[in-house]
């Protein structure tokens, strides 16, 4: 009799997770086996329903448990990073629902200040999954699930300082959380600096996805991004300028100059901003923004330009340009997007540039002088 009442019960977690390991292998060895396919999607959906359950199933606490041990017994999470763009459609949404919840899985009695479980595993022990999660953009199929799992991995500052200190060449081990060197400068060959390329020369769809996550690594834990930033200055706001500040995509000129504007007033990044004001070559590339042909490139690189003209302790350089064009900037920004009548913070944020344009010095001063002493010989630099 036993025998009929255990025909419905399902498997064991670890066996679906070795059968699912075992067929990843098979799609990896030959992509193109619709009969292997098929049995991983089973498999899958198979993992999706022990951690997420349905109308009819509720899901275990002890059947997640066992799910989750033998998933990072068999190194499951690393195979399936690295082969979810090889996965059929439903199955790839299916991966990315269980990874969703295998990392934010907490034991009973686990302690809710601490990290998932999961989390510090990967952290500590198997960074090269976050890293193989990212090269997902380098393929279409699996940018959005990989962007979904990252935006999840990503709550937790552990994973963002894992991703944006890992400086690994593709097949070399990702840097372990111990192993984290935040005061030495990059190089730029660490897998977070791929993301300018993932944003600037994919299709529309990863393009999005991979600056929603770029996004969530810059503003989500406002304390490590400023000390990287500090550390990185120089290196990231090349590439930022250079690449996504004059993209060819409308669209990521766009994201790209909310963002530096958002970065550059937020009170946690005040160190990070007073450097980037200082340069006259961000001042120079932000005031083409304003003259851009369309509008709402207008509007956000004017966000950034106020915060130049705001300073109360102007650098030399950006002194000399700001008075130098002085009289060409009193008759543009009365005049510019004179249509947003609605918007009156607008309206007075640009009467306020003009009244400190105004009051700008003949010529440069020292703002380490106590005085208003012009400083010699800079009265002949060239307007931009």
């Amino acid at each position: 009799m036993s025998f009929f009442f255990n025909r419905g019960r399902s498997r064991q977690p670890a066996d679906v997770v070795r059968s699912t390991k075992e067929l990843l292998l098979r799609i990896q060895e030959a992509p193109s086996n619709p009969k292997a396919d098929e049995e991983l999607a089973k498999q899958l959906a198979q993992m999706k329903i022990i951690v997420q359950g349905t109308q009819e199933i509720t899901t275990s606490p002890d059947q997640v448990h066992a799910l989750v041990q033998a998933t990072l017994q068999e190194d499951l999470l690393f195979d399936l990073s690295r082969t979810i763009h090889l996965l059929p459609f439903e199955a790839r949404k299916d991966t990315q629902t269980i990874f969703s919840h295998i990392l934010r899985f907490r034991p009973a009695a686990y302690a809710p200040d601490k990290d998932p479980p999961v989390i510090s595993y990967i952290v500590h022990n198997r960074p090269e999954v976050l890293v193989e999660l990212c090269r997902g953009y380098n393929q279409s199929q699996s940018a959005m699930p990989c962007g979904v799992i990252l935006r999840e991995a990503l709550k937790f500052d552990v994973v963002t300082a894992v991703i944006l200190y890992d400086q690994s060449n593709e097949g070399e081990p990702a840097v372990r959380l111990s192993e984290l060197k935040p005061n030495l400068p990059q190089s730029g060959n660490g897998v977070f600096w791929n993301f300018f390329h993932w944003i600037d020369k994919s299709n529309f769809e990863v393009s999005a996805d991979a600056f929603t996550t770029f996004r969530e690594i810059l503003t989500r834990h406002k304390s490590l991004v400023t000390a990287y930033l500090a550390t990185n200055f120089d290196l990231f706001f090349g590439k930022f300028n250079n690449i996504l500040i004059q993209s060819d995509s409308y669209v990521t000129k766009r994201q790209s100059i909310k963002l530096l504007g958002e970065i550059l007033l937020d009170r946690a990044n005040y160190n990070v901003m007073m450097a980037y004001v200082e340069s006259g070559d961000n001042l120079k590339l932000c005031m083409k923004l304003l003259r851009d042909d369309r509008k709402m490139v207008q509007y956000e690189g004017f966000h950034v330009f106020k915060v130049f003209v705001a300073n109360p302790n102007k650098s030399m350089a950006v002194q000399r340009i700001l008075i130098n064009n002085r009289d060409r900037l009193l008759r543009f920004l009365p005049k510019f997007l004179e249509d947003r009548t609605d918007d009156d913070q607008f309206t007075d944020e640009k009467s306020f540039l003009v009244r400190q344009i105004e009051l700008l010095p003949r010529e440069p001063v020292d703002p380490g002088r106590p005085s208003r002493e012009a400083h010699p010989g800079h009265n002949t630099a060239a307007a931009v």
